[in-house]
């Protein structure tokens, strides 16, 4: 009778009727491109935010001395046009491709969100046959 217990929450939760109501709806603003662009434009804030960052002092810090007037104002972006001389440009251009590249990443979801529930709601199905199909345990033993 215990384990009979324990399943009739599990029974009552995937319910058709329940399912319907807990259904996912996608939310309005991961359909609009314009969702896209606002996170974008925020992404290149923060990203040119973190360029800005001073770390002359701790990188001397790390190498165990003390930093020079000159390293103390050597930020990360400093650091980046070592490795790359066209590092702005390229950053931009990269920066550029973000707004375009998330819609596709939104789109890309909310086609794959219904598949998924699908899957779920078999899955579920699935759960409640094999439920269906345990032994009680108060029938008789021979």
């Amino acid at each position: 009778m215990r384990k009979s217990l324990i399943f009739v929450p599990l029974l009552l939760c995937s319910s058709p009727a329940l399912a319907r109501e807990h259904a996912i709806q996608i939310p309005p603003e991961l359909t609009d491109p314009a969702t896209a662009q606002k996170l974008s434009n925020v992404m290149q804030v923060l990203s040119n935010a973190v360029l800005d960052l001073r770390v002359g002092e701790m990188q001397a810090a790390i190498e165990g001395r003390q930093a020079t007037p000159a390293e103390r104002n050597v930020t990360v972006r400093d650091m980046a046009r070592r490795d790359d001389p066209d590092f702005d440009r390229h950053f931009q251009q990269k920066m550029a491709n973000v707004g375009p590249m998330m819609q596709q990443s939104m789109k890309a979801l909310n086609q794959a969100i219904p598949p998924m529930m699908e899957g779920l709601g078999q899955a579920r199905q699935a759960l409640e046959r094999a439920i269906a199909n345990l032994p009680d345990p108060n029938y008789p033993k021979r």
